[in-house]
């Protein structure tokens, strides 16, 4: 459907200002995220009746019965010259409001995002189950969406993602992909999920996965033979099993353990982190590449010892995310206060800086 003019506007300063999300809140003027940092445009204060109608100017019937129903919703949006956006629509005091992102229209390159070299040999793998976690806005999809595109463009197979939305829309090289969005083409993830099965997939790659009915689907995916790509919304490695886990009922936990100690392949924590000069974002990064130490571990539900593993393992490319903020400040990306306010043991951390910059002894 076409959109207002003053949703126009917004979306336009939106691209032209390189914002990462709007918020269109009642009693505010249209407010943006430009390099992590919350910038109120220069334009009135919205009324709640003017949210009201910004946001349900953006929805079809189906879409306004949803969000009545379950008073929040996700959707997508296309114009021709502004590009998708993803929305989401939530009540507030009673009032419809909304945070809107801008979605990249290009894949970036591995070296653009910065993400680790050993995220394309986990693309290339045949089967089992690959986790992209890190907070909300952290590049999550992102990588998910470079890792899509890479089978895409190497492998001759089918790739079904079931997204909350579809944020960035593939073209066929050599795989066939089929994206389904969340309330559009499908009702729910666990829904969807039982019946990709059925569709012949090679790749499966699961928007968020947030019930016990999606990751226990997602869990035999993997076992199964397909390649499964899912995100989740946990900061670390540690904590994502530990996540995985408890969804489930205590007398299940046992089986899970052994189900992620069998198909878990890799998981790769994600953080934005502002830049020096508040310019932009850098990404820093976790990486737990699954051994048979790894997967011992998650037998025997060990799991802080992952932490040992990735440790000893950084000849393979396995890293912590203070692993990641160190080389950040090292190259001059980021501030030393960034660093630290980001590790996970400030006292330890500047520890390690001090001694990483000392003068060593001829």
């Amino acid at each position: 459907m076409p959109l207002s003019t003053e949703m126009q506007q917004i979306l336009a300063l939106a691209r032209r200002e390189n914002a990462s999300d709007i918020h269109i809140v009642a009693g505010l003027p249209p407010t943006f995220r430009i390099n992590g940092e919350i910038i109120l445009s220069n334009r009135p204060p919205l009324q709640r009746e003017q949210t009201q109608a910004l946001c349900y100017s953006l929805l079809n019937e189906e879409q306004q019965k949803a969000f009545e129903r379950d008073w929040q919703l996700c959707c997508s949006l296309f114009d021709p010259k502004l590009g998708r956006f993803r929305v989401s629509i939530y009540y507030h005091a009673g009032n419809a409001e909304m945070a809107i992102r801008p979605v990249m229209d290009h894949i970036k390159t591995r070296n653009e995002l910065r993400l680790p070299p050993q995220i394309e040999d986990l693309c290339r793998l045949p089967s089992g189950l690959v986790l992209l976690t890190g907070p909300t806005g952290s590049g999550k999809t992102t990588t998910l969406n470079y890792m899509i595109d890479l089978i895409n463009s190497e492998r001759r197979c089918k790739i079904i993602a079931i997204e909350d939305p579809v944020e960035y829309v593939h073209k066929q090289k050599k795989a066939i992909i089929v994206q389904q969005e969340l309330h559009t083409d499908v009702k729910s993830f666990s829904s969807a999920l039982t019946h990709v099965l059925r569709q012949n997939p090679d790749v499966i790659c699961v928007g968020e996965m947030r019930d016990l009915e999606t990751t226990e689907t997602a869990l035999v995916a993997a076992e199964t033979g397909h390649l499964v790509i899912a995100t989740c919304h946990t900061p670390n490695t540690m904590q994502t099993v530990e996540r995985i886990v408890a969804i489930f009922p205590h007398e299940k936990q046992g089986q899970i353990y052994a189900q992620l100690a069998s198909s878990l392949q890799g998981i790769l924590a994600h953080r934005l982190v502002p830049s020096v000069g508040k310019k932009e974002r850098k990404l820093a990064t976790e990486l737990l590449l699954v051994n048979h130490a790894v997967r011992k571990h998650i037998r025997d539900r060990e799991l802080q010892m992952l932490v040992s593993v990735i440790q000893t393992n950084t000849r393979l490319g396995m890293h912590l995310m203070d692993d990641s903020l160190v080389e950040l400040y090292q190259a001059g990306d980021i501030t030393y206060d960034t660093a630290v306010s980001n590790s996970s043991d400030p006292k330890n951390f500047r520890e390690r800086i001090h001694r990483d910059t000392l003068p060593r002894e001829q």
